[in-house]
């Protein structure tokens, strides 16, 4: 997993990205020159880096929120972890993290008055399992899903998870949640028009 990261005006030249999940007690850190590795202590596996100088160190970086990185940047990135000590590589992920899917069923969560839990094709071999508590969600309709990796507008990262006992590996979206003009404060998830492709890349210019 890569999840990349740069906002120039909130935190200055850095480029935050993200490889793994570790709480702050259970980091380890280390720093050479403008490269900032982020441990795990038990394993020592890489979970993050922050690289300061960003735009010196890496051609054609631009960017506000998440952030796609090129192979040509990743392999100026991994030269300089490599340069820096840290044995990890890095590896480029261009997927799109938001995309159009539909729900196949919905059942009853067993732990919940309000919970369903929804089976989404996202045009993948196989559908995602994702626990939804959205009051409209029905199934047959064309949804957004914010996959595994996704960064939210807000700056949250979504990871799989679990909501009270079942497995989420997703999470299906609203119009408020995903930033877009003229999102209804009124609870429940943004449902795409049914000509929607499954599996293509959400359009942050839909209109409402």
């Amino acid at each position: 997993m890569l999840i990349s990261s740069y906002n120039k005006d909130a935190l200055g030249d850095v480029l935050i990205v993200t490889t793994g999940q570790a709480t702050a007690s259970e980091q380890a850190v280390t720093q050479a020159g403008d490269v900032v590795a982020i441990f795990r202590q038990d394993n020592q596996e890489l979970v993050g880096v922050n690289l300061f100088h960003a735009q010196d160190n890496l051609t054609d970086l631009t960017g506000d929120g998440q952030v796609f990185l090129n192979e040509n940047q990743i392999d100026e990135f991994n030269g300089l972890l490599q340069k820096a000590g840290v044995n990890s590589q890095l590896v480029a992920d261009l997927k799109p993290k938001f995309v159009v899917g539909q729900v196949l069923t919905l059942k009853e969560h067993p732990n919940s008055d309000h919970l369903h839990i929804a089976q989404v094709d996202v045009g993948a071999d196989e559908p995602l399992q994702i626990v939804c508590g959205a009051p409209n969600i029905g199934e047959h309709q064309k949804v957004v899903v914010a996959l595994v990796g996704a960064m939210m507008p807000d700056g949250k990262i979504i990871w799989p998870g679990e909501l009270r006992g079942v497995k989420s590996l997703g999470m299906i979206c609203s119009a408020r949640e995903l930033g877009l003009k003229n999102a209804p404060a009124k609870r429940g998830i943004l449902v795409l028009d049914h000509n929607s492709e499954v599996g293509s890349a959400f359009d942050f210019n839909y209109a409402l």
